[in-house]
């Protein structure tokens, strides 16, 4: 296959390179003598597949620290699916260009819920039938992972178990139980690996429903299968691996540099957050760590800028003195520090300026709503005095270019949270212009509001998309010269909520969506809204029922039985503190809020944030 596709495949698509594989620091292991063989399955391309953290770590993980083997695989763009359909070539993998059938697990890295017909477009060009009921002994076990797997009953026909939570500790245990059952029949299979913790196995749980469509109960058909599924964690995450040869891609991918997680989860509790909730607790890697991993990254790669990874970066305990040690010993040889979004005050401003002080180019902030009151609500504790004091700073410093970013469709929105956002903006575009030799750039990229399971918000209903698209006129209409304003598609995120907030019932109209075409529903040029539609008809679904329709504190949710440490009555009490108007402050700097995720895994959390260690 190997020579057919280098000969007579790849010269007929656009970038070949990302079907190639080869690349600098890829790990190719001996496949006769390797335990468990794995492929770990992207679903999007390669140049965002291969920007990915987590997949960075769990392949550096499994091939360097154990005996089995983790390959790689993307989605193949549309032109190069044509062609494998066409010639009968399966989805196989970049290291030894094996069909994905050879292997014992396929794991999927489920990062964004429209990703879902990418999942069964590579499942069906890898001879894998899609539905987990279908398959045999003979076929690999399809594994989910990632931030959307903390509600996977979407995806639950599809999917033989899913792994929750973070994947250090977890999957290579996994992949020594799927060792030890290895040669049991399939449903026995799935039964010892379901006794796993971290594990969930839809097959083993029987779902049932009221007559007005609620979820009436969710039970496990099995006594040894647990009837609440508990979330890893890794409590010590400057000691858990992390990888010092990245593969160095041919092609530009989309975060390409080199890339220091600095800290896992938030605890600054924004209420929309879904990453924030179930993250949790905030774990910090030590200086030394941190700076150890960044020479051998660009000694192992040459990139010439590090990325620093989190939630909330500048939350850090110790990022200013890492920043500047960073500048101060790879300065010279010509590498920067790359800051993600920043907060919105001042030290923000500072330490963007020690970052960039040959070049300032586009400085992001994320007030994300255009009223105290609104940012009241969302628990965004951050003022308008704040903001306007860290744009003087920036454009008095010499940036000349600042993105903001914003939603609509939040809980309580009202037509003067709109305008809150246009007078913000024209307020930041006076400032620059009054510090600014030149006229400053002003752009706002405006997402809708996508309630997601497991925060404070999940009860709250989403805007329609007709509601959504009302809104974006208003504000397209009163927009100021000078200010650029980007929109997030409303019937994208419609969709986004609908899969966010689903349940089983959902399979059928990911299926049918797929049948009628979907793929690559995350990319506006291949995004079709009337295959989703038709899908939605064929089912008969009413969309309305997942995404409009507000939640009552009674109802038994779809994801209830997923723990996430973090307590049902704790984002009950947020969710109306919210509709009071009322904040919680970060726990780091005050007192315990009563999440409940530090007792549930007992770890400690000083005031500092740093994790005192394991009782």
């Amino acid at each position: 296959m190997k020579d057919k596709l280098f000969r007579e495949i790849l010269p007929r698509v656009s970038k070949p390179i990302r079907y190639t594989g080869n690349e600098l620091n890829i790990i190719k292991k001996d496949w006769d003598k390797s335990r468990v063989k794995m492929v770990f399955a992207f679903p999007d391309v390669y140049e965002v597949g291969m920007s990915h953290i987590g997949g960075r770590i769990l392949y550096g993980l499994i091939n360097e620290t154990t005996d089995h083997v983790l390959e790689r695989c993307f989605a193949p763009w549309p032109d190069m699916e044509k062609i494998m359909r066409e010639e009968g070539i399966p989805l196989y993998s970049l290291e030894s260009y094996r069909p994905l059938t050879d292997f014992e697990v396929v794991g999927f890295s489920l990062q964004y819920e429209l990703s879902a017909t990418n999942i069964l477009n590579m499942l069906d060009l890898a001879g894998i039938p899609v539905f987990s009921h279908q398959r045999t002994d003979e076929h690999p076990l399809i594994l989910g992972g990632g931030p959307v797997a903390f509600n996977p009953e979407p995806f639950s026909d599809f999917f033989d178990l899913f792994m929750i939570g973070d994947g250090e500790e977890a999957l290579p245990e996994l992949l020594d139980e799927v060792e030890r059952v290895r040669n049991l029949p399939r449903k026995e299979k799935l039964l010892r690996l379901a006794q796993m913790e971290g594990i969930y196995v839809p097959s083993l749980y029987k779902v049932t429903y009221n007559s007005d469509g609620c979820l009436s109960s969710m039970e496990p058909v099995h006594p040894d299968v647990p009837g609440r599924v508990r979330k890893r964690i890794v409590a010590d995450l400057d000691t858990a691996y992390y990888p010092d040869k990245p593969i160095l891609p041919y092609m530009t991918v989309v975060h390409d540099r080199a890339v220091l997680e600095v800290m896992r989860g938030c605890q600054r509790g924004c209420r929309f957050c879904h990453a924030g909730m179930v993250y949790r607790p905030v774990r910090e890697r030590s200086l030394e760590t941190l700076r150890r991993q960044a020479r051998a990254q660009l000694g192992n790669t040459g990139y010439e800028e590090i990325s620093l990874a989190s939630l909330s970066t500048l939350d850090y305990t110790g990022v200013h003195p890492l920043v500047k040690g960073l500048v101060e010993e790879h300065g010279a040889q010509g590498v920067g520090v790359a800051l993600p979004s920043l907060r919105v005050d001042a030290f923000s401003i500072d330490l963007a300026n020690e970052v960039q002080k040959v070049r300032k180019t586009t400085l992001t902030l994320a007030p994300e709503a255009g009223t105290q009151r609104l940012r009241d609500v969302i628990n965004k504790n951050v003022s308008e005095q704040q903001l306007f004091e860290a744009v003087e700073a920036a454009f008095k410093s010499g940036w000349l270019s600042i993105k903001l970013y914003f939603m609509i469709g939040l809980p309580t929105e009202t037509e003067e949270d709109l305008d809150g956002i246009l007078n913000l903006l024209q307020e930041v575009k006076r400032i620059g212009d009054q510090y600014s030799p030149r006229p400053v750039e002003v752009r706002a990229s405006i997402a809708c509001f996508v309630p997601k399971a497991h925060t404070p918000f999940q009860w709250q209903p989403q805007d329609s998309i007709e509601v959504l698209q009302q809104k974006i006129n208003y504000m397209t209409r009163r927009r100021r010269k000078g200010i650029k304003l980007s929109f997030h598609d409303s019937r994208v995120s419609y969709l986004e909520g609908l899969i966010a907030r689903g349940d089983r019932r959902l399979g059928q109209v990911i299926y049918k969506a797929w049948q009628n075409g979907a793929v690559f529903d995350g990319w506006s040029e291949y995004f079709h809204f009337e295959y989703w539609q038709k899908a939605l008809a064929e089912a008969g679904i009413d969309p309305d029922f997942y995404v409009t329709r507000p939640r009552s504190y009674e109802e038994l949710l779809p994801w209830d039985f997923i723990d996430s440490g973090i307590s049902k009555a704790f984002l009950r009490h947020e969710n109306e503190k919210a509709l009071r108007g009322e904040t919680t402050l970060d726990c780091r700097l005050e007192d315990c809020t009563g999440c409940g995720v530090c007792p549930s895994f007992e770890v400690e959390v000083d005031l500092r944030g740093e994790i005192a260690g394991a009782h």
